[in-house]
C-alpha cells in the first residue's frame, strides 16, 4: 500500500463519522462536596431510571449486564458465567474494598478463588502478585462510579483493590449498587472534584480507570480485535439491595 493509498483510506473512514460533538469548558465548582451531596440525594429518588439508561448504554458498548436482589446471588451469577467460558481461577478485591467476602460462596461454585491482600506490599511481592493476577481467568471488582450516559465503570486503585484485577484477566466482573450511579459525565466531574477536596482517604491509590466496554484494538487494516490490551469481556452485576459497610 502506497502512502497516498494509506492516507486516502484514512480520509474515507473519517468521512463516515458525523463530526465532533460540541464541547465547552465547565467551571470548576467552589464547593464540590456540597454539590455532590445534593446530587446524591436527588439520585436516590431517580436511580431506577438512571440504572435503565446505564444498562442500555453498557450493553451498547459490548458489556454484559445482570441484576440480582442481593449480594448473596452474585456468586451464582459469577459461577454460571465462569462455567460457560471454561474459567476456573478467580482473583477478587479484598472484602474491605468489595464490601463483601464472597470467597466461600465462590469456592462453593467450584471456583479457585484468591483475595487481594488488604494493604501495600513490598515491591518484590507486588511483582509476584501481578504475575499471579495475570494467570487468573476472571477478575472480580467493585465499582466506584457507574456513568449512565456512556455505560462507563469508574474504578479507583488502592489498598486491597489493585488496578491489575480489572485489567489482566480475560474476564472482568464488576459488582455495584445504586450508590455508584451518576447520570452524566458532568456529574462525574463534580464527584471527582469532591474526591480531591481535603485530605485523601488512607489507602487510596493514584489511578482512576474509566472502563467503557471490553478492550478493543484495530490494526492498520482496521480489523477489530477484543482482549489484546485488557479483558475481552466486561460484566456488570447490579445489586438491588444497597451494600452495607
Amino acid at each position: 500500500m502506497t502512502r497516498q493509498e494509506f492516507l486516502a483510506r484514512i480520509r474515507g473512514e473519517m468521512r463516515k463519522t458525523s463530526g465532533l460533538f460540541a464541547a465547552s469548558v465547565a467551571e470548576r465548582p467552589a464547593h464540590p462536596q456540597r454539590i455532590a451531596d445534593t446530587l446524591r440525594r436527588e439520585l436516590s429518588e431517580r436511580w431506577p431510571e438512571t440504572l435503565e439508561v446505564f444498562r442500555r448504554e453498557f450493553e451498547r458498548v459490548g458489556g454484559i449486564f445482570y441484576r440480582v436482589p442481593s449480594l448473596a446471588e452474585v456468586p451464582e451469577v459469577v459461577g454460571a458465567l465462569a462455567r460457560e467460558r471454561g474459567a476456573r481461577r478467580v482473583i477478587a478485591w479484598h472484602p474491605s474494598a468489595l464490601r463483601a467476602d464472597l470467597s466461600g460462596p465462590l469456592m462453593a461454585q467450584d471456583l479457585e478463588t484468591h483475595l487481594m491482600p488488604p494493604g501495600g506490599l513490598p515491591e518484590a511481592e507486588r511483582h509476584g502478585l501481578r504475575a499471579h493476577i495475570a494467570e487468573a481467568d476472571l477478575g472480580l471488582t467493585g465499582v466506584d462510579l457507574a456513568v449512565a450516559e456512556t455505560g462507563t465503570l469508574v474504578l479507583v486503585s488502592g489498598a486491597g483493590r489493585p488496578r491489575s484485577t480489572a485489567l489482566l484477566p480475560p474476564y472482568h466482573v464488576a459488582v455495584f449498587d445504586r450508590t455508584a450511579l451518576v447520570e452524566s459525565l458532568q456529574q462525574l466531574g463534580v464527584v471527582l472534584e469532591s474526591w480531591h477536596e481535603g485530605q485523601p482517604p488512607v489507602g487510596r491509590g493514584g489511578a482512576i480507570h474509566f472502563i467503557t466496554g471490553p478492550s478493543r484494538t484495530a490494526d492498520i487494516e482496521l480489523t477489530l480485535t477484543r482482549g489484546v490490551h485488557g479483558p475481552k469481556e466486561v460484566h456488570a452485576i447490579f445489586v438491588d439491595a444497597p451494600f452495607v459497610g
